[in-house]
């Protein structure tokens, strides 16, 4: 059964934001390595792979219930910042939008009664949860790692190895098998 069109409007509009968040992730990285900050680097190249990931889960969802993808264009993103915490501020605000964007997908879902794809999307939610979370504690790092990166390098060595598991409740992304 496809999902409800008000639904895959949204879905497809989401596409592009989560391509939007996989290039300014890229920036970030691509700021930080310049900066010789491996470790912020790293940890936001993995990010932008998981933005393009949630990309790619919805385009398959999208596929698997036989409904419009639509492939978007993105907007250049923000690639010069003044210091190591710009990126990271720039990065929540990002999450944050993107929390409040699939929490409008389930409404959407949920008010055309549209039970499939309001489930697919509860994944999203939690997801959202976590990235507002793993950003923010990046974020208070940061700010007190202002003048002495190599504390935020540690931190992010740490805490975030770059070791995780996928999560095996997440919905198939296209082209993965």
């Amino acid at each position: 059964m496809a999902p409800a069109k008000t639904f895959t409007i949204k879905l497809n509009e989401q596409i592009a934001n989560e391509f939007s968040a996989h290039q300014q992730y890229v920036a970030c990285a691509v700021f930080y390595d310049s900066e010789a900050l491996p470790q912020l680097a790293r940890f936001f190249y993995r990010q932008a792979i998981e933005e393009r990931g949630h990309a790619m889960m919805m385009v398959q969802f999208l596929l698997d219930t036989d409904a419009e993808v639509t492939t978007p264009g993105v907007e250049a993103p923000r690639s010069l910042f003044a210091d190591i915490v710009e990126p990271i501020t720039l990065a929540l605000e990002q999450e944050q939008r993107v929390s409040a964007q699939i929490n409008e997908l389930a409404a959407t879902a949920r008010e055309a009664g549209d039970y499939t794809s309001e489930q697919f999307i509860q994944w999203f939610i939690k997801e959202q949860t976590e990235e507002v979370a793993t950003i923010s504690g990046l974020l208070r790092v940061a700010e007190r790692s202002r003048e002495d990166s190599g504390n935020i390098e540690d931190f992010v060595a740490r805490e975030h190895p770059g070791n995780e598991r996928g999560d095996p409740t997440a919905p198939n992304a296209a082209g993965s098998e």
